[in-house]
């Protein structure tokens, strides 16, 4: 099922996720429901708080850059509870990010090029990997939603102030989108 995005503003976005476990309700169903909301969003990763659930559940596919980035092909990745660990010797790149939540917005973000990702899959599966390049960004940036996070915390006071209208727009809910949305609902 297709699941709306919940939208910059929302208060889902800025929650404390909780851990997942095996007993989780509906586990399997949301990862389903959320790879199907991605594809249909044109996405290319999205974490369980973008629609509605307080949950350290990620999905991401990469696969689409694959003819730009070889590396990327056949990349999918289902992660439940990850840990990033950043070797802050190693450089970082800026480029411009977007994300489902925050739409039509587009701004240069500086992430790590490396990380160290440990994760849960789907099957219960530990996993432990370095992790270098674009997957990276995409990898900081869906778990960054995790943590009440989002790109545009990460660009410089200045682009923000840029900005700064278009996100009002987006929270009074003067946004369209292609896909369905959720935004913030002042009672």
């Amino acid at each position: 099922m297709i699941l709306p995005i919940y939208l910059y503003g929302h208060p889902v976005l800025r929650k404390a996720t909780e851990l997942v476990t095996p007993e989780t309700p509906g586990l399997a169903e949301l990862i389903a429901n959320m790879k199907e909301t991605m594809y249909a969003s044109d996405g290319i990763g999205i974490a369980a708080p973008q629609v509605g659930r307080s949950l350290r559940l990620v999905y991401i596919d990469v696969d689409i850059l694959g003819d730009d980035m070889p590396e990327l092909r056949d990349v999918r990745m289902v992660l439940i509870n990850p840990e990033i660990t950043v070797d802050e010797s190693v450089p970082v790149k800026t480029r411009e990010e977007g994300c489902l939540s925050v739409p039509g917005i587009h701004e240069p973000v500086a992430r790590h090029e490396k990380i160290h990702l440990k994760w849960t899959d789907e099957n219960w599966e530990q996993h432990e990997q370095d992790i270098e390049g674009y997957l990276a960004r995409v990898v900081q940036h869906e778990c960054d939603h995790l943590f009440a996070t989002l790109f545009v915390d990460r660009v410089s006071p200045i682009r923000k102030q840029l900005i700064r209208s278009k996100l009002a727009s987006i929270v009074k809910g003067k946004v369209q989108c292609s896909y369905r949305t959720k935004g913030f609902a002042k009672r």
